[in-house]
């Protein structure tokens, strides 16, 4: 794992990407003092499998159902 300072950090930035990218660790330091690191992104995130609230959940059938007064007090109609 390198160390790098700020100033060269910035100025190498899409070669220090190259590296990352490749597998390589990097920490920026300022001062000598280490205040960040650079490391790979990983997605270990699952994909999504749709449904698994079902039969947890229940919705209102009025649920899309606007009632009147609440649509007039969001169109400022409703001054009471």
């Amino acid at each position: 794992m390198e160390t790098v300072n700020i100033h060269d950090a910035k100025t190498h930035l899409s070669r220090l990407l190259a590296r990352v990218e490749a597998g390589e660790e990097i920490v920026i330091a300022r001062a000598g003092r280490p205040v960040a690191r650079l490391v790979p992104l990983r997605d270990d995130r699952a994909p999504r499998t749709p449904g698994g609230w079902e039969g947890h959940v229940w919705i209102a059938p009025d649920f899309d159902e606007l009632p009147a007064e609440l649509a007039a007090a969001f169109t400022g109609e409703d001054d009471a």
